[in-house]
């Protein structure tokens, strides 16, 4: 198949290949439902050494530079209580993370989790994780441009391999909360 957006080798629906995600990936794959279809989720390889943005979009495509988005893991606090949540931007913004982020957790102070606590968490590889296949419960702050978007590139629990994910999708996983300028220039 080819892939919806990109110049990629292999494109496949991600159902048919759950073996190349992570467990916590493929379980919500498999489990998918919303109104866009599972098999619209699709898993493209990709090689790590081509991760770096500027590499990757010319390598991959340059339009995948305003169709990629990033997910990182944050960290509210307040009064001793700790909130993890995934952040959902534009891959050329960056997340509000003392403004939106700190007000929609009702967070004192707000920070990008550390790398164990991303990763032990959430059971992905840094620097491919994904809101697909969260932990129950966590909030996924998702910008609105995202949703917007006919298809987005993001992680796939892994470092190698990628998905394409229609953007609608975003603002239907569990936990989604669709905000405005989460992701500031």
């Amino acid at each position: 198949m080819d892939a919806p957006i990109g110049h990629f080798d292999n494109a496949t629906p991600a159902p048919d290949c759950l073996d190349e995600l992570t467990r916590p990936v493929a379980d919500a794959v498999r489990h998918w439902s919303g109104s866009v279809p599972a098999d619209q989720l699709v898993y493209v390889e990709t090689d790590p050494q081509w991760a770096d943005t500027a590499v990757f979009v010319e390598h991959y495509g340059q339009e995948l530079l305003e169709q990629s988005a990033n997910c990182v893991v944050v960290a509210g606090k307040r009064g001793g209580e700790t909130t993890l949540a995934a952040c959902v931007v534009l891959s050329t913004t960056r997340v509000d993370v003392n403004g939106v982020v700190r007000r929609q957790l009702g967070a004192r102070k707000a920070s990008f989790a550390s790398m164990d606590t991303a990763t032990g968490e959430t059971g992905m590889e840094y620097g491919g994780i994904t809101p697909i296949g969260l932990p129950e419960g966590w909030p996924v702050l998702v910008d609105s441009a995202v949703v917007d978007l006919p298809y987005v590139l993001v992680g796939s629990g892994r470092r190698r391999g990628k998905l394409l994910v229609p953007g609608k999708a975003f603002a239907e996983l569990p936990g989604a909360v669709v905000l405005e300028g989460l992701g500031v220039a």
